[in-house]
């Protein structure tokens, strides 16, 4: 090999080297987003020549893909054309640009990346200062071939660039971690649920009005203990007249300071009240657990529409979505699906319709109804007889059992598949 081959050959591994290093801060700086930036601010220059690079985070991956492109190229064409002087025929070329093109694959792929991804935080500061150079200079090109590009490909870029996640993309990326145990299982629906909070409403995991434990401004300061001892809540509603006018909530505590200190079970109690705090029944669940957290309340009266009391919410309501069911030692776990067969549910009138649909695997109207006695309400259109059924494509509902005007139990049975007449012939 001539001198001037050899440094031809020096050159390209030069570039190769360059293409590392360039290669290794585009990997590092596609993880690196500007509030993992701030906390580098202690390292001085670097980390503010990095905060400038992640302040304008396209411009920079795409100037980045761009001189790693360039270098590459440029290194697999010099060592062909040492190959050519050196190896002359097709197959010597050939046999060097695949060497040249796994080679490059490795040192300045692979391998950099890898080490970004080690060291992404050690890798973006490290390489800050030298890519800062390159950036404002060639911008305008970098500008010119995305433009040239759109072109081909008309239509906006995705807003925010790479370093924008979707709430599906996040999803898909804990049910990863899930998969490969970097969390566990009931990690991963937690946190599914804290995404959810957003699209559940208060009305659906409020207690409802019939269900509510309240007592009136007439009672007795003992009906007021008797109510609390027998729902087992230190804290109820109290109403006046009827349950659409709320005027206050009691708690228990105040409830046994005021017999410790008096000993009178008869005289007026009105003014242990403390303020309701009143929610629409249409209110996203996360925004109610920041509001009852600001106000500093516990509990809060749904109402509708029309300011009629729907029911009540509770912190712990709001947590059960997030972390389920919470049973003390003073609660009763209600039961609400009791599998009585193969494909046959007697299931609680207050079972959410989303539940009933995992349970019977087969899709359910949604829209209007919050819980199956809602559903089988909508569908028979008036109040059902107990024994009256409907269909619904596969599955069928039963009214089991009534209280009142409510149904209280639902009988649920998934049909079997109808079997195709065979052809004639």
């Amino acid at each position: 090999m001539n001198p001037a081959d050899t440094w031809t050959v020096a050159g390209a591994a030069l570039l190769v080297l360059l293409a590392a290093v360039f290669s290794a801060a585009q990997a590092a700086l596609s993880r690196m987003t500007a509030h993992r930036a701030e906390k580098l601010a202690p390292d001085g220059r670097r980390a503010a020549a990095l905060m400038r690079l992640v302040a304008h985070p396209v411009r920079t991956l795409n100037i980045l893909a761009l001189v790693v492109l360039v270098l590459e190229v440029c290194a697999v064409a010099l060592i062909a054309l040492v190959a050519q002087r050196t190896m002359p025929g097709a197959g010597g070329l050939a046999a060097t640009i695949v060497g040249a093109a796994v080679a490059l694959y490795v040192v300045a792929e692979a391998a950099p990346k890898t080490l970004a991804l080690q060291r992404t935080e050690r890798v973006a500061l490290g390489t800050a200062p030298l890519i800062a150079l390159f950036v404002r200079p060639l911008a305008p090109v970098a500008k010119l071939l995305i433009g040239a590009a759109n072109l081909l490909v008309p239509g906006p870029a995705p807003a925010g660039g790479p370093f924008v996640v979707t709430e599906d993309e996040l999803r898909e990326m804990i049910d990863v971690a899930e998969d490969t145990e970097i969390i566990e299982e009931s990690e991963r629906e937690m946190i599914h649920s804290i995404f959810e909070l957003g699209d559940t409403v208060v009305r659906e995991i409020m207690v409802p009005r019939p269900d509510m434990a309240v007592v009136s401004d007439e009672d007795s300061l003992t009906q007021v203990l008797d109510a609390m001892l027998g729902s087992g809540h230190s804290r109820l509603p109290v109403y006046h007249g009827d349950r659409d006018h709320i005027t206050g909530l009691v708690y228990a505590k105040d409830v046994l300071r005021r017999l410790h200190a008096t000993a009178d079970e008869t005289g007026p109690w009105q003014d242990l009240l403390r303020p309701p705090w009143f929610v629409p029944e249409l209110k996203p669940v996360d925004a109610l657990l920041r509001e009852l957290q600001a106000e500093k309340v516990h509990m809060a009266i749904v109402v509708d529409e029309y300011g009629a009391t729907a029911g009540l919410v509770t912190i712990e309501d709001v947590l059960e979505e997030i972390v389920g069911e919470i049973v003390d030692e003073y609660d009763t776990e209600e039961v609400l699906v009791e599998e009585l067969a193969a494909d046959r549910w007697l299931v609680d009138a207050r079972l959410p319709v989303d539940d009933l649909v995992k349970l019977v695997d087969h899709e359910l109207p949604t829209e209007g109804w919050d819980t199956v006695g809602g559903l089988l309400f909508g569908l028979l259109g008036h109040v059902p007889s107990p024994g009256e059924r409907v269909d619904v494509d596969a599955v069928r509902l039963v009214a089991q059992r009534l209280k009142g005007r409510r149904i209280s139990k639902v009988l649920v049975q998934r049909m079997p598949a109808p079997v195709a007449a065979p052809d004639g012939g």
